[in-house]
């Protein structure tokens, strides 16, 4: 499938295959593609919680309004940002550059982010964002479809998955097999509407 297409047919579906298993291959194929997501400053400040254990997936479940897709798609990945990924390290970011351009994004990193909390978060949930466009539409490709979730109790889940201090969920992509086709859009606004040039007037 190319990527228009998956971008056409792609849906949100909630209502899973319970029975359905992906295999690890096609996890690790998924997973190898949502890495390649872009982030600033190649900072990858993603992290991805491939909940499998059932027992979890109904804590998760509960602390997501009792919503079936948490449990029954067949791969949830919680996407979690890593809030201080920028200063952990940054010379493994730039380890194939030169060292003069190494040097000045390592530093450009420090100043970007140093001391700028809400510049931190806001860029974490962009990068989580764009990975979970990725994750979905890498899942069409392959013959799935899937769900993105933001409908869950933030500092439950966080606790669910034991997040360390410094990183916070941002959404959830429930991928599988559905029961049944998607319904159709409910109406996608007119380009004129959502497409402005220049400025707005």
């Amino acid at each position: 499938m190319n990527v228009i297409d998956a971008i056409e047919s792609r849906r949100s579906v909630k209502a899973f295959d319970p029975a359905h298993r992906m295999s690890e291959e096609e996890i690790q194929q998924l997973m190898s593609l949502a890495v390649l997501s872009p982030t600033a400053f190649n900072i990858q400040n993603w992290r991805f919680v491939l909940v499998q254990d059932p027992a979890l997936r109904e804590q998760v479940r509960a602390a997501s309004w009792n919503q079936a897709q948490v449990t029954d798609a067949s791969l949830l990945v919680v996407l979690t940002a890593d809030l201080k990924a920028w200063e952990k390290e940054p010379n493994r970011y730039w380890r194939n550059a030169e060292p003069a351009v190494r040097d000045y994004l390592v530093n450009a990193i420090a100043g970007y982010y140093g001391g700028k909390e809400q510049v931190q978060r806001d860029e974490a949930m962009r990068s989580c964002g764009m990975a979970a466009t990725t994750l979905m539409l890498s899942a069409k490709a392959l013959g799935y479809d899937s769900c993105p979730m933001d409908g869950f109790h933030f500092d439950a889940v966080a606790k669910l998955l034991n997040l360390p201090a410094d990183h916070t969920p941002a959404m959830f992509v429930a991928i599988g097999k559905p029961l049944r086709p998607a319904n159709p859009r409910g109406g996608q606004l007119a380009l004129d509407e959502v497409v402005i040039r220049d400025k707005f007037k």
